[in-house]
């Protein structure tokens, strides 16, 4: 597991992180954050009312007490909420970190810092080793809401819940691209081992894969497979080739059994056959996923499952977000989506509306359970929720527009569980930004309807 204590074997495995240094009192000749900012900023605002020391405490197991430091829980975490709350790379949110001074008071920067003081690749290692906690964080975000006065307790009670997918970041994937992808890789993979090969067959099989797309574009779908042919003939002329060349030395027999295996998966499979395909060379954990949409049959990525609340004052929070591996049937996720939503918030799921894909669903209390279109239940005030089941959509519309929920660039089902738990936080952030920058207005204009009237009085005289 990710979020374990490790046993520190050197210098290089990181100890429980540091704390952030207090500034000194002499030091007079900096420009202090708090002097130079509006801290009645949303972004400020939301600064001051996250649990940072609570925060430190739940990510304490993720880390060991020997070796080096690791970096300020409150720099790290706040750099991940930034770069989800904004829709940033990670590349991005670095760059804008030493632009923004509200970015670092976020962070925790006391001082105003014009260069940038720490390693880049900081956020990827983070990422690895707090991917099992990141619910700690979407229930910091439902606790700010539920103090700002965005969510009451009573919302949590009654959720609509409802699956997408997450695409992943490959092309999309054809016999050509992938087969012409497999003889590339081998190849350059050989050279890096000094495995020597008959031919590579570099040159034409990238001429061949061209080809073979240009033929589909005209619909002269015989030359097509022609050229598809001519591909796997010649990937298969490689592989066995690499198979005599390293047969018996078990150091490359290991160095290559990942990618032979992958070449001969691509090789051997058609485009309509059952069972499990491979559909990315980088990216073998990817699915092909048909959500019956008309402009777009099928995607490739991993299903992910979101649960939301009702209507609220600040808008429909996301109580629960997780990845689904394998492409599970809708009705078959139900009960630990529900167990989990409910440990995460420590309130018991009232009512559960969900769409038509959840026929024959495992809920524990299926009668807590109303479907869209059923009849049999549904009155009162439950047909009037039921009619706005469908209100989740946007919600998810804008994860995937504003958020990271549209691609994810995170390797491995670990990074796809990261995305989905991440786009979910920074959508909740968003929603509380929002309420904090309404009600500031709120407040300066109903401060500026109060002194308006003494102003017009001491004009007159």
């Amino acid at each position: 597991p990710i979020c374990t204590s490790r046993t520190a074997q050197g210098s290089g495995v990181p100890m429980r992180p540091k704390q952030q240094p207090k500034a000194r009192h002499d030091d007079l000749f900096r420009a202090r954050l708090d002097q130079i900012i509006n801290m009645k900023q949303e972004l400020d605002v939301l600064a001051d009312k996250i649990d940072w020391a609570w925060l430190d405490d739940a990510m304490a197991a993720c880390f060991s007490n020997q070796g080096r430091p690791a970096e300020s829980v409150r720099f790290m975490i706040g750099m991940f909420l930034l770069k989800h709350t904004y829709a940033l790379s990670d590349e991005q949110v670095w760059d804008r970190w030493v632009q923004d001074p509200y970015f670092q008071y976020f962070t925790g920067e006391e001082f105003f810092q014009n260069q940038l003081l720490h390693e880049r690749s900081g956020m990827s290692h983070w990422r690895k080793r707090i991917g099992g906690k990141l619910d700690s964080l979407l229930a910091e975000t439902l606790r700010i809401a539920h103090d700002t006065g965005t969510l009451k307790k009573s919302d949590l009670a009654r959720v609509t819940i409802d699956t997408t997918v997450q695409p992943k970041n490959v092309a999309f994937p054809t016999d050509a691209k992938l087969l012409e992808t497999a003889i590339r890789q081998l190849g350059k993979l050989a050279k890096a081992h000094g495995v020597p090969l008959r031919q590579s067959y570099k040159r034409v099989s990238k001429t061949a894969a061209m080809m073979a797309g240009r033929y589909a574009h005209a619909k002269q779908f015989k030359r097509m497979n022609n050229r598809i042919k001519f591909l796997r003939t010649r990937l298969g002329r490689l592989t066995r080739d690499i198979g005599r060349k390293i047969d018996g030395d078990a150091a490359l027999e290991e160095n290559f059994a990942t990618a032979l295996s992958r070449a001969r998966q691509i090789r051997s499979q058609k485009q309509r056959q059952r069972g499990w395909k491979l559909y990315s060379w980088h990216a073998p954990e990817t699915e092909c996923i048909g959500k019956g949409k008309a402009h777009k049959p099928y995607e490739f990525g991993v299903k992910v499952s979101l649960t939301t609340t009702k209507r609220c004052k600040g808008g429909q929070f996301i109580l629960h977000a997780k990845a689904l591996p394998g492409n599970p049937y809708d009705g078959h996720t139900l009960k630990d989506v529900i167990e989990e939503t409910e440990a995460l918030t420590g309130r018991e799921i009232e009512r559960a509306y969900v769409d038509k894909g959840y026929v024959g669903h495992d809920a524990p209390k299926p009668g807590r359970v109303f479907r869209s279109g059923q009849k049999r239940g549904g009155h009162g005030q439950i047909k009037k929720e039921l009619r706005r089941r469908s209100a989740i959509e946007p919600v998810i519309g804008h994860c995937k527009s504003d958020g990271h929920l549209g691609r994810n660039f995170l390797k491995g089902r670990e990074g796809d569980h990261i995305n989905a738990v991440m786009s979910a936080i920074g959508y909740n952030l968003r929603l509380i930004l929002k309420w904090l920058r309404k009600l500031l207005h709120i407040i300066i204009a109903a401060i500026w309807r109060t002194v308006v009237p003494f102003l017009g009085l001491r004009t007159a005289s």
